[in-house]
């Protein structure tokens, strides 16, 4: 293996462990999910804006662009406001083993979305991940609330990614993050504004929630999304795919590293989410031969 693919395969790693971070970060912030993904939003996109400006990439995007652009900003904000909810209302280890089902919904939308026949393993892996979710449900019963938050999270991620897979085509993954956030920014704002919540106060916080903004920013959203781009030009989809897939993994074992008692399931939650998050992997695998049957092995 070329020594360049090796430290893009060992640097997407260390950008995984990165976004299982994220969920210990909500959890560590001590303000509600909206004010959090606001700022989170706010910050990230004064970070992209500096990284445009000094790249001298255009801003310009068509008007139908910008729709589609206002539409992913307004799905990614309602996605992490979810997301963070649920890591408020459960646990870490229960919102992100909800999360694993996101590339699942992806999968079950992709035929519509694309206008292509729906596979019959897909049909099957939707009911292996029903019996995952069904374990949990019932064992980790305390919790429900912050799983149907968690999946409403993991759906609106799945709509998000097949909206950037057609933005993706025409524009640069800097350019559609700066409108995405920026935008998502400005409904989050009008949220807080017809809520009465918009003052001074939403930026008057503990030094602490600062410093762990500041990381989920910075490091988790910006720096994390630019990186990831730039090395699936060295690693394959496939690849990317399926390292990707152990972030729920990366964020469990993080959160019993750091929370302890607080963070174990009884045994059958895990047997579940290992059911779900094999059901996805399974799912890239059997995506991956039959994409190589169809274009026929690299030469």
């Amino acid at each position: 293996m070329p020594k360049d693919r090796i430290l893009n395969l060992l640097h997407l790693h260390f950008i995984v462990f990165i976004w299982g971070f994220t969920a210990i970060l909500g959890k560590l912030i001590t303000i509600e999910s909206l004010p959090l993904v606001w700022l989170r939003m706010g910050l990230a996109t004064l970070f992209i804006s500096i990284y445009i400006y000094m790249s001298k990439f255009s801003l310009e995007v068509s008007k139908k662009s910008f729709l589609w652009l206002l539409g992913g900003g307004i799905v990614v904000a309602l996605h992490w406001v979810t997301f963070f909810l649920a890591i408020k209302v459960s646990t870490v280890s229960v919102a992100l083993a909800m999360m694993s089902t996101g590339a699942f919904f992806t999968a079950l939308m992709e035929p519509f979305w694309y206008g292509r026949k729906i596979i019959a393993y897909e049909i099957f892996f939707g009911f292996l991940v029903i019996v995952g979710l069904y374990l949990i449900f019932k064992v980790e019963t305390a919790y429900v609330f912050g799983m149907v938050i968690a999946l409403i999270s993991a759906f609106l991620a799945a709509v998000f990614s097949l909206i950037n897979g057609k933005l993706v085509e025409e524009h640069r993954p800097s350019i559609i993050s700066f409108y995405e956030l920026g935008l998502g920014v400005v409904f989050l704002s009008i949220i807080l504004i017809i809520k009465g919540e918009w003052s001074i106060s939403l930026i008057i916080l503990p030094n602490m929630d600062w410093v762990y903004l500041l990381i989920l920013s910075l490091i988790c959203t910006a720096y994390a999304f630019i990186a990831s781009v730039k090395i699936m030009r060295v690693l394959t989809p496939y690849t990317v795919m399926l390292t990707t897939n152990l972030e729920p993994v990366y964020g469990i074992l993080l959160a019993w590293f750091i929370f302890g008692s607080e963070e174990k399931m009884k045994p059958m939650f895990y047997v579940g989410a290992l059911i779900i998050l094999s059901t996805v992997i399974a799912n890239g695998i059997l995506k991956q031969r039959l994409n190589i049957k169809k274009r026929g092995p690299k030469i």
